[in-house]
């Protein structure tokens, strides 16, 4: 039987890669969290999607909408930007990336996020995400007391710096 590779990119076959995942609800890092969901979305398996979205933010989701969103689309591509903190270790990360996808009139896009999750009691969550974030400058200078670059509201000595 041939093995169908996981949508997120990893080169590992789907049954190896992100299914185990999304039938345990629980990804090791903000980065395996926001890949699974990815394969939420190409699979079709809203429920996953909106049991791994923060309680906080749950109610504006409705599960119909997601499937709808996710079965209406062809999703084709996922290409990670960046991804900071969100390790094994962490309770926050924020994960940016790129998911490509053609509509069903034919038409591709390309949703731009800056994604936030958080964990709670040893489970990861998306907290909340920047559509079409802002391009950091890195070759700016960033002080102390400059508002961190990663978008977090916090002042870069107390967040990234």
């Amino acid at each position: 039987m041939k093995q169908v590779p996981c949508p997120c990119g990893s080169g590992k076959p789907l049954e190896d890669c992100c299914i185990p995942i999304i039938k345990n609800q629980s990804a090791p890092t903000a980065l395996a969290l926001m890949k699974s969901r990815y394969t939420a979305y190409s699979i079709g398996e809203a429920q996953y999607l909106y049991d791994t979205t923060h309680q906080k933010h749950r109610s504006e989701y409705k599960i119909e909408g997601i499937e709808q969103w996710s079965k209406e689309n062809t999703w084709t591509k996922l290409e990670i930007i960046s991804v900071e903190h969100g390790s094994v270790s962490d309770t926050i990360g924020v994960v940016e990336f790129k998911a490509y996808f053609t509509d069903a009139k034919g038409k591709n896009h390309v949703h731009h996020e800056r994604s936030n999750f958080q964990k709670e009691e040893g489970k990861w969550y998306y907290l909340d995400g920047k559509i079409n974030p802002k391009e950091v400058d890195l070759m700016k200078k960033v002080h102390r007391n400059d508002p961190c670059p990663c978008g977090s509201g916090k002042k870069y000595k107390k967040c990234c710096g």
